[in-house]
């Protein structure tokens, strides 16, 4: 066993066998499992990566065996992990057809409590070259808690406000791994940080441990430590111990950090929130009338709003930058007025003739929690989006 040869207290990779390591890692530990098990696809199949065709064959670790082989790995495994699980704890495992339903069946049959199966639609998949079969574009994550009768952890709240205050549904749409995600190398199964994520988010706090007993390039110790929480890896090939190793180190550079961070947030389908700086007076009529605006464009019309205007869910008021106040839209979409239709209102509207009107409910003000970057603008200009979970203490 070779352990984690950075000694970051916040980040362990054991070099080994996880059916042999999970025995150093102490009983109820751990608050979550992300496991991405061989899917035993390795057969000498093909794909595309690139534009270009490649083989699938991933390792000797990934090459497939008799059903009886398969059920007795998944069966040992799912054991070992279920005694490092807290007793809130839940566990996560990614795979296909090819696995997935063994899985399901080794749960079911060690005790734990199925809870979803979320569907992780990838919004680029590389197409199917046989033309046999339908493209596969999904990936399946079973999410099981390790007690039938007793409750688990699930940051309910967190997950729905980041899907615009509506129930998060088991179908998550999120790109693949970026190029941004491998400058310290590749792996060939490598799952990307914009999933691990909004899992981490949705079982975790600060402070807990997260378990990985398929490490490769340590993905899910990296979503960890940039959303502040403790990793155990366990990972048989050195130079994935190596390359999870490097990409850890690269974190000590706070510029490289931030990217990072800010690259596994993005999400293209979050809501987002107009930051609108008004100044006393219209903003006290903004609140009389429950109308909010931001200047559309030139005298053609044209818009000159930023990238997210599109999914705007909610507005954020303040002047000067100061008693920020976050409200729901009550409508989806935005009218295009003049500046005469506003100041018959009673707004100043003097920058411009034509402006983007928003609608929002001046009794249903939203508590948020997280220090807000606000733009002081001396009027209001163009629009200043921001991501909602901003504003939601997830960083």
């Amino acid at each position: 066993m070779i352990a984690n040869n950075l000694k970051y207290t916040d980040f362990t990779i054991l070099h080994g066998d996880c059916m042999e390591l999970l025995a150093a890692v102490p009983d109820n530990s751990v608050q979550a499992i992300f496991a991405d098990p061989p899917y035993f696809l390795s057969n000498g199949g093909i794909s595309v990566q690139s534009g270009k065709q490649v083989c699938v064959d991933k390792g000797d670790w990934d090459k497939g065996g008799t059903p009886e082989h398969i059920y007795d790995f998944n069966r040992k495994w799912l054991s070992l992990c279920r005694f490092k699980l807290k007793d809130n704890g839940t566990i996560w495992i990614s795979g296909t057809h090819h696995n997935i339903h063994v899985v399901m069946r080794c749960l079911q049959e060690l005790g734990y409590k199925v809870l979803n199966t979320i569907t992780w639609q990838k919004t680029d998949p590389p197409p199917n070259l046989s033309c046999k079969y339908f493209n596969f574009s999904t990936e399946l994550i079973i999410w099981a808690r390790k007690h039938e009768k007793k409750t688990h952890k699930f940051n309910y709240e967190t997950m729905k406000q980041l899907n615009g205050g509506t129930q998060m549904t088991d179908v998550w749409r999120i790109p693949a791994v970026g190029k941004w995600e491998k400058e310290q190398g590749k792996h060939p199964t490598q799952k990307t940080l914009r999933l691990l994520y909004r899992i981490i988010l949705a079982s975790t706090n600060e402070g807990d441990t997260i378990l990985d007993p398929f490490s490769g390039s340590g993905t899910t110790g990296i979503a960890a430590n940039l959303l502040g929480r403790n990793y155990i890896g366990i990972e048989q090939e050195q130079q994935f111990c190596d390359l999870a190793n490097r990409r850890r180190e690269s974190l000590e550079d706070n510029a490289t950090r931030k990217r990072l961070f800010d690259k596994m947030r993005e999400n293209p389908q979050e809501t987002t929130v107009l930051v609108n700086h008004m100044r006393q007076i219209d903003r006290q009529i903004a609140m009389q009338t429950g109308i909010t605006y931001v200047r559309a464009g030139d005298s053609k019309g044209s818009l000159l709003v930023k990238q997210g205007f599109e999914r705007l869910g909610y507005v954020c008021l303040h002047t000067n930058g100061n008693t920020p106040e976050l409200y729901k839209l009550t409508k989806k979409g935005f009218q295009i007025w003049t500046a005469e239709a506003l100041r018959e209102k009673g707004f100043s509207a003097e920058n411009a003739p034509y402006y983007a009107v928003l609608r929002f409910d001046p009794a249903q003000q939203v508590h948020f929690y997280q220090t807000i970057d606000l733009y002081k603008r001396k009027f209001t200009q163009v629009a200043h989006i921001q991501p909602l979970s901003d504003f939601i203490g997830l960083k």
